[in-house]
């Protein structure tokens, strides 16, 4: 789900905006099934055999019509990139606003998708690397990053209440770097379902224990403070 620059800067950057966008839903339908035809592509054949040219043919429409929306492959894996993007962290956003749960279940729930819809984009990650696809300084990619720091502000507001808006800041970037870090790395391994969720839970182990401990630190700070 994160915005990645890996092998960004090794090769020429392609252009990845869209030629245009839909604005009749003839025009629409078409992009859709395009996208669907490419996310079936992506998983059936494989990152090296992902080309414009099976795209339309799966889809049904001539690469000329591919080409009036998307000028490349690249852009076309950054257009389901961004819409991975947008699946996922719908999910998450309401994983972390539903208060009927507390805080710590909410991260341990929000912990579990990510590392599931992580595994589920891997195929797309493989790609975009492949084709060194850069995207960190695209306004997509920054106005994700800002719906993002949004809502893990908010949700660690109501985890660590007590503790300063630094520290605040400061547990819920480590918690979200970190943890795209190692949802990438292990699911881009290939590993099972069975696996994939054991991780989770110990990752979501292992964080709610330093934000145990990271809260009791701030509340001792708070006590230690001159009356």
């Amino acid at each position: 789900m994160a915005a990645r620059t890996k092998h960004e800067h090794s090769r020429s950057r392609p252009a990845i905006a869209p030629r245009k966008r839909p604005r009749q839903k003839r025009s629409s339908d078409l992009v859709g099934a395009i996208l669907e035809a490419a996310i079936r592509v992506l998983s059936r054949d494989g990152v090296h055999a992902f080309t414009t040219i099976r795209v339309a043919r799966e889809a049904g429409v001539s690469v000329g019509s591919l080409y009036q929306y998307f000028p490349n492959k690249q852009a076309l894996l950054f257009r389901l990139q961004t819409d991975e993007w947008d699946e996922t962290w719908s999910v998450c956003e309401d994983i972390l606003g539903d208060t009927q749960y507390p805080p710590p279940e909410r991260l341990r729930r929000m912990i579990r998708a990510f590392f599931r819809s992580e595994r589920q984009e891997r195929l797309l990650r493989a790609a975009l690397d492949q084709d060194a696809v850069a995207f960190r300084a695209t306004p997509e990619a920054i106005d994700f990053q800002a719906r993002v720091r949004r809502a893990t502000d908010a949700f660690f507001a109501a985890l660590l209440p007590h503790a300063s808006p630094a520290r605040r800041a400061f547990a819920a970037d480590f918690v979200m770097t970190s943890l795209g870090a190692v949802a990438e790395e292990i699911t881009g391994q290939g590993r099972g379902l069975t696996e994939i969720d054991a991780w989770a839970e110990a990752s979501a182990d292992l964080y709610l224990g330093w934000l145990e401990r990271f809260s009791d630190t701030s509340a001792a700070a708070r006590a230690d403070r001159p009356k």
